[in-house]
């Protein structure tokens, strides 16, 4: 049976430009960053707060955003003009692997670290969700749900066990948020998380109705032409 299904892009660093932007004002959705940005892909980002400002540590185009002082136990990607990885920050301090980089991003739980472990704690909260990932042949892998039926430690199993040979993946900021837009030309794909379950024994609710409208962004990973 057909629970969800996980929508999917491997891009070549060599090939494409990654970039990490902010809009707290709350004023941009997903098809506002698709054109704004003339991008090939937009994903959601990392969290934020009330205010619509980063809760963790960013770089956009050269310019640091968010907290200065972050204890960051999980991962982050980063890019710059020559590469782009998803990187295991344990052990290590993201200042450091931040430097020399124009685009970056601290985010949490790390689905998969370098390991082949999960950092996600058993959670009875199901939402949509979307994760950056890179693969052992060093491509980056962005994908996200189309509907919330995984919690976060069954989201990490599933990439844990599938075929996409995961170095390291990366969860994103998750529910309503969860959105992913390609337009390639001759191939489009659009989708924004429906909602927010929560389980307890056999009960379902919802958190999270469905809206008119898809909510704003306030962080995303764009992939740009090169």
């Amino acid at each position: 049976m057909l629970v969800d299904r996980l929508l999917l892009a491997r891009i070549d660093p060599a090939q494409w430009r990654f970039s990490v932007h902010s809009a707290p004002a709350g004023d941009y959705d997903l098809d506002t960053w698709m054109r704004e940005l003339r991008a090939v892909l937009v994903v959601n980002g990392s969290y934020y707060g009330l205010k619509g400002e980063p809760d963790t540590p960013l770089i956009s185009n050269g310019v640091s955003m968010g907290p200065a002082e972050y204890e960051a136990l999980h991962g982050a990607f980063v890019a710059s003009a020559r590469d782009a990885n998803v990187v295991d920050l344990n052990g290590k301090d993201w200042r450091k692997v931040f430097a020399g980089k124009t685009n970056a991003m601290v985010s949490y739980p790390l689905l998969v670290d370098e390991n082949g472990l999960t950092r996600a704690k058993r959670s009875e909260w199901l939402a949509g969700r979307s994760f950056v990932g890179q693969d052992r042949s060093g491509k980056i892998v962005i994908g996200t749900t189309a509907d919330a039926f995984l919690s976060l430690d069954r989201f990490a199993e599933l990439l844990r066990r599938s075929p996409l040979d995961l170095a390291t993946a990366l969860n994103l900021d998750g529910g309503p948020v969860a959105c992913q837009a390609i337009d390639l030309g001759v191939y489009h794909r659009r989708t924004c998380g429906p909602q927010e379950l929560q389980v307890e024994g056999n009960k379902v609710r919802l958190l999270q109705s469905l809206l008119a409208r898809d909510w704003a962004l306030p962080i995303v990973l764009a992939v740009l032409p090169p």
